[in-house]
């Protein structure tokens, strides 16, 4: 007989969460009052968009992500919404084009300019009028470019083809009307070919998108499901909800039978909503409690126990929302593994939590970051419509290897940044000098970017984009540095 040992070896068994200095949180954040169970944030490695109060209609607020400390009250906003804003996604293609919905029913989809917002924005790219009641979820699909989903408290969820040149889409590519009530949660597989949902009736839902079929369907008595993830290629569904007792619990399913849960477990009994967020790569899966500042995260295993705890990152800051920093905005020399954003509303804070491996070895470590999916789309929206499936495009995070990048406006010139020669420059501090009579307080931070910008060397000018770092180089912030 063999003789298993008791502990499971894990490169991941010791990683701790590491909470942002305060000087690199986001200060005086008028985040929302809503009570709406979502994220109500949204990252990627230019922005961080987070919902905000507003009075009058709904607005977000997008910040440049090396913009941190304390946030000017006059902040220019993303404000378009007649309605308060209860979903926001950024593009995973493009980190300039962001969708948002609302209660006015409407979906709205923006471009946010590669600099500094200077006004509110209150003009959309794109706007999708198809719900009849206000849309509480969206959701870009995975590896298909332009292809989003909605869904509204018309319990329908709709799919729309954004590759037209029709600023205002009233007629969705295809509508799924299954559900019975709200839908709650949505989640896709790794191809984007099965949507899993989580309804208000209970029930979880394995779906085929583009026929519109339903072809799993479970419910399970003493589990009331609230969110639900597929979790890539395991063939498995993780779902987060309350027991009979409201005991806050998490369950397990086989993807391809709903009947009864592999596994249900009963966390504690706070009232608050849990967020799971699974990261393939690593295996690791993240459960975030609502209302309180702890984030549990586990392992997951193919075979049994299937769900291996491996710590908890407490703090006793109560986070409303988090956003998610995808792999290729993260710091892979700090062997960093997850990258957190907390909406702390009792503090106007944003405050980061970085998820580290602890290792001795300076260099790039292969084994905690294996390929991840490319910014780049595996397929057209028609193709998809059509029928095709693919996995999304792989990558390396190891510094130096192309293709990190998502294709966005940035490869325009930037007259400011890459001036090669000195009548160019002169014409970019003319115009500053010229907005500085008519905005005095905004140009200040525009001038001390351009001096900055003379005093580097050429070939670290090129890694600027309107002269703050949105990309790999942030500015100097003291002469030194210089």
């Amino acid at each position: 007989m063999s003789w298993h040992p008791q502990y499971r070896s894990s490169k991941f068994r010791h990683v701790y969460g590491k909470a942002a200095s305060k000087d690199k949180c986001y200060d005086c954040v008028p985040i929302t009052r809503n009570v709406h169970d979502n994220h109500f944030c949204a990252v990627n490695p230019s922005f961080i968009a987070v919902v905000t109060e507003c009075a009058g209609g709904g607005a977000f607020l997008v910040i440049p992500i090396k913009q941190t400390g304390k946030l000017d009250p006059h902040y220019p906003k993303v404000c378009g919404h007649k309605g308060n804003v209860l979903d926001i996604k950024w593009n995973p293609f493009n980190d300039f084009v962001i969708a948002s919905c609302s209660e006015d029913a409407t979906v709205k989809i923006w471009d946010i300019p590669n600099q500094l917002l200077k006004r509110n924005i209150t003009t959309p790219k794109k706007e999708l009028l198809g719900h009849a009641r206000r849309v509480g979820l969206i959701e870009w699909h995975p590896t298909a470019d332009n292809i989003l989903f909605s869904s509204g408290y018309d319990y329908k969820i709709m799919i729309w083809n954004l590759d037209v040149k029709d600023a205002v889409l009233s007629n969705p590519v295809k509508i799924l009307d299954t559900h019975k009530d709200v839908v709650l949660s949505m989640s896709f597989n790794t191809d984007g070919s099965l949507l899993a949902t989580a309804c208000r009736d209970r029930k979880i839902r394995v779906i085929d998108p583009r026929a519109g079929t339903v072809l799993q369907e479970g419910s399970y008595k003493s589990h009331k499901v609230s969110k639900v993830l597929f979790l890539g290629n395991m063939k498995k569904l993780f779902s987060t909800g309350t027991s009979l007792w409201n005991n806050r619990q998490i369950a397990l399913w086989d993807q391809n039978d709903l009947s009864v849960p592999l596994l249900e477990e009963d966390l504690d009994g706070s009232s608050g909503l849990l967020f799971p967020i699974y990261d393939s790569d690593t295996h690791m899966l993240y459960v975030v409690g609502k209302g309180d500042g702890n984030i549990r995260y586990y392992e997951i295993s193919p075979e049994k126990p299937y769900l291996n705890y491996l710590m908890e990152y407490r703090s006793h800051l109560p986070q409303k929302g988090i956003g998610t920093m995808p792999k290729r905005g993260l710091d892979v020399a700090a062997c960093e593994v997850s990258r957190f954003y907390k909406l702390i509303p009792t503090k106007s804070l944003i405050e980061p939590v970085s998820m580290i491996v602890p290792r001795r070895s300076e260099s790039y470590q292969e084994d905690i970051y294996p390929l991840t999916a490319a910014a780049q789309p595996a397929l057209t929206a028609q193709e998809w419509l059509n029928g095709i499936n693919k996995g999304p495009l792989m990558v390396s995070l190891r510094p130096g290897s192309e293709a990190v990048n998502s294709l966005p406006q940035f490869l325009e010139p930037e007259p400011l940044v890459k001036a090669t020669d000195l009548s160019q420059q002169q014409e970019g501090e003319e115009r500053m000098s010229l907005e500085d009579k008519q905005k005095p307080r905004e140009s200040e931070g525009s001038r001390k970017r351009l001096k900055v910008e003379e005093k580097l060397p050429k070939n670290e000018q090129m890694c600027l984009s309107n002269g703050f770092g949105i990309f790999d180089c942030p500015p100097p912030k003291t002469e030194n540095e210089v």
